[in-house]
């Protein structure tokens, strides 16, 4: 395997890593799990910040890899990936205020915007993980290399 094809496998396994550790994490904070539930959320965000640089670094050594059907499945892509996208950078201040609010212990606040930001976090990964199946195996598979 070359660089190319392993650099956005690994993209998808720290989006999947992402999502993962926000959904430990939220059920930490239903059993009241203060430190377990830190933990995933911190966890979380590092993974989503290693993804960004990662992803970031991809960009820039090989561009836009655009997706190769023309029908109804390039539709259903598209609006998987513009939705990714706006509600990535619609989280990412969230999920910074999220983060400070916790660590600072400002419990009321941080669950306001926690209940807000964690939905939008969990579908920004997943949503991730889903572009690249979509990008990758399977239009590899239905419309070949």
């Amino acid at each position: 395997m070359t660089w190319e094809e392993i650099h956005p496998a690994l993209n998808a396994l720290l989006n999947a890593t992402s999502a993962g550790f926000l959904v430990v994490g939220f059920r930490a904070i239903k059993r009241r799990d203060i430190e377990r539930h830190r933990f995933c959320m911190l966890g979380a965000f590092a993974a989503s910040s290693v993804f960004l640089a990662s992803y970031l670094l991809r960009f820039y050594i090989s561009g836009t890899h655009r997706y190769p059907g023309t029908g109804w499945d390039k539709m259903l892509y598209l609006g998987i990936l513009f939705s990714h996208m706006l509600l990535a950078i619609a989280v990412v201040p969230m999920a910074l205020r999220s983060i400070f609010l916790g660590l600072k212990d400002r419990r009321d606040a941080h669950k306001r915007i926690a209940s807000k930001t964690w939905p939008i976090w969990l579908y920004v990964s997943v949503t991730g993980l889903i572009v690249y199946l979509m990008l990758y195996p399977i239009a590899g598979a239905v419309y070949g290399p």
